[in-house]
């Protein structure tokens, strides 16, 4: 009986940052990368790279290192980015537009195929070679468009009536830009990047390194 370990969220983090570390590194022209060079770059320790490694397999020889090119592929392999994603975007404002133009997207394999809105003023348009959808017609487009990830780009208000649309229209990944905590099904997987949240975290660093420093001076 083959027993499944449970895989950290760190863990795939860490694969994230293993991955664009070998890219530079090939294009720097390493053949080879040890554990203990990968730990050095990430701050991390040769002990955790090889327990990162080991939950997906065999890699390397020992004493002789990775050959950078294979286990930057073999990683990609682990990612899901040896392929392509089709990738429906909801919400043509400024962070979709922002969005449709980053480049990384594409070069990891996430095509965005479909935007939808609501702005009847939008829809039909040309947003950068994509017609902009009714999001009403989600179910449609989804399947015709084969779409497998959908991402949330709208105000908070509506954005739980768009999760509900695309779990309807059958996806099982979301990932949610809205400032809002959405309800998805089990079988659903739903990450939420709350920008707002992160540059207050900044704020709450300066803030308390300006205490600090002003405690220190008295």
């Amino acid at each position: 009986m083959t027993i499944r370990r449970r895989i950290s969220e760190s863990t795939i983090h860490r694969l994230s940052l293993y991955y664009r570390l070998l890219a530079a590194l090939e294009g720097e022209g390493y053949h080879t990368v040890s554990s203990k060079d990968l730990a050095h770059r990430e701050k991390l320790t040769p002990a955790q790279v090889r327990k990162d490694l080991s939950f997906f397999g065999s890699f390397g020889t020992r004493g002789l290192g990775y050959p950078t090119k294979e286990l930057k592929a073999r990683i990609a392999n682990i990612l899901g980015i040896d392929r392509q994603w089709n990738v429906g975007l909801v919400g043509a404002g400024n962070i979709g537009s922002a969005l449709v133009s980053y480049k990384e997207f594409q070069k990891q394999g996430f095509m965005i195929k479909a935007i939808f809105d609501n702005d009847q003023r939008k829809i039909g348009s040309n947003h950068k070679g994509i017609v902009i959808s009714d999001m009403n017609d989600m179910a449609a487009e989804v399947k015709k468009k084969k779409l497998e990830i959908i991402v949330i780009a709208v105000p908070a208000s509506v954005a739980q009536k768009v999760c509900d649309l695309a779990v309807t229209a059958g996806i099982k990944a979301i990932l949610n830009f809205a400032p809002v905590n959405l309800k998805v099904p089990k079988e659903v997987l739903l990450r939420t990047e709350n920008m707002a949240m992160e540059i207050e975290f900044l704020s709450f660093f300066l803030t308390n390194r300006l205490q600090l420093d002003n405690i220190e001076r008295t």
